[in-house]
């Protein structure tokens, strides 16, 4: 599902079932980090794992621990960049060369309402309108979720470039139900955000098979011929005050 939003050249893979737990080799550091973790967790950790190592050898680059930094950021080797995300029933990673791309950002989550009033706390005015306004044209999606995945996709692309956190009303998303692409909108005074990121960027968003999907890939910057401004980089939206789980904005994946 993943490569039909992203672009050729970003290595993902994915999951719908975790494989058997004999099949999920982890690495020391990472083991560490899930020693005394429930079964469902260890799965859940290393099969986005498992996504991630065979995203790596598409690209060539050599099997390596993804541990999270700051703010549960995945560290990727220096010539990587990319995101992992999970949910109930999907796994899954995207990674590029950093000289292609300047950022990746994906997530998953399930095609279900959000539970009653998180809308309304994640939601711009404009934003929450035309939620509803595609809820009674199309039921079948979860317009609120989708809305919630996007803008975690954001802050999973804003913040390894910039270091800075995100709101979820810091960014206005337009979502284009028939092209299924969005675009998002940093909405901070530019003077509060960093000249590392742009103000704006799209991606493209799915829902099959009871999993809704957001994925952006940024560029890389290239260097500007003579005379001509350089281009920005990219973005990511934060989770503020609620508790994170794998995969989420702030969370460890």
């Amino acid at each position: 599902m993943l490569t039909k939003l992203l672009p050729p050249n970003v290595a993902t893979a994915e999951a719908t079932a975790d494989p058997s737990p004999d099949e999920l080799f982890l690495f020391p550091e990472e083991e560490a980090l899930i020693r005394n973790a429930v079964p469902k967790r260890r799965l859940e950790f290393g099969t986005v794992r498992w996504c991630a190592r065979r995203a790596m050898g598409a690209l060539g680059v050599e099997p390596a621990a993804v541990v999270p930094g700051r703010r549960g950021v995945p560290q990727w080797a220096p010539s990587v960049v990319g995101s992992m995300t999970h949910c109930a029933g999907f796994r899954g990673a995207a990674l590029a060369r950093a000289e292609e791309f300047a950022a990746v950002g994906i997530d998953a989550e399930p095609n279900a309402p959000l539970p009653e009033g998180v809308l309304e706390s994640i939601a711009l005015p404009q934003e929450l309108r035309r939620t509803r306004e595609l809820e009674r044209a199309a039921p079948e999606i979860a317009w609120d979720r989708l809305l919630f995945s996007i803008k975690e996709a954001v802050y999973k692309t804003w913040f390894p470039l910039t270091g800075q956190e995100l709101d979820f009303t810091d960014a206005l998303v337009s979502v284009d139900a028939g092209q299924e692409t969005f675009r998002a909108r940093l909405l901070p005074a530019p003077e509060s955000l960093s000249p590392a990121g742009p103000t704006a960027f799209s991606g493209r968003w799915s829902a099959e098979r009871g999993v809704l999907l957001s994925a952006i890939a940024v560029p890389a910057r290239r260097p500007a011929a003579a005379g001509a401004p350089a281009h920005g980089s990219a973005p990511r939206i934060c989770r503020a005050g609620s508790a994170c789980r794998e995969g989420d904005l702030t969370g460890t994946t």
